[in-house]
């Protein structure tokens, strides 16, 4: 690790975090038989797997979890799909990404859902760094960081050891 980086999470208060918030999405939505998640492509879609996974470690719930294919380098002009083609008719689906910086991403992540009458989307991130651009706000975080637009946070959840630092 280099000395300009700080931890900010570590693998026990990540999962922690994950815990959490898959009781708050048993809570919100306890009357529901499944939930879709769906995960922005990258540390995002690791990230729904493990809200997934814990959710359904805590709560009769049936997970669902699909990608949201994209390019977060060439968003606007790249195209967004899904992974799988899944019936979303009157389902609780939440939209998941391991950060939320200015909502760019997660607005354009919005494209595939905006033609199907689902009947709740909700919003979840590890980490919210408030700088919103876009009218998108999460309904489940995993931490609040305030941070300066020079810096970044930086997400690992592909070892063994999962870390957020910043930069």
């Amino acid at each position: 690790m280099s000395e300009n980086q700080s931890l900010v999470l570590n693998h026990r208060q990540i999962g922690q975090k994950i815990t959490r918030m898959a009781y708050e999405i048993y809570e919100r939505n306890s009357s529901e038989e499944e939930i879709f998640f769906a995960g922005i492509s990258g540390m995002g879609k690791i990230f729904a797997d493990l809200l997934a996974s814990k959710l359904q470690e805590i709560s009769p719930l049936q997970a669902v979890v699909m990608e949201v294919l994209l390019d977060k380098n060439a968003i606007v002009q790249g195209e967004v799909k899904l992974s799988m083609e899944v019936i979303l008719e009157n389902r609780c689906l939440i939209l998941v990404d391991d950060v939320l910086n200015t909502g760019k991403t997660l607005a354009y992540a919005l494209k595939p859902f905006l033609e199907i009458p689902i009947k709740k989307m909700e919003l979840a991130v590890l980490v919210n760094r408030s700088h919103k651009l876009f009218p998108v706000s999460a309904d489940y975080t995993g931490l609040e960081l305030s941070t300066t637009l020079n810096e970044h946070i930086a997400v690992d959840l592909t070892k063994e050891s999962y870390t957020v630092h910043l930069h």
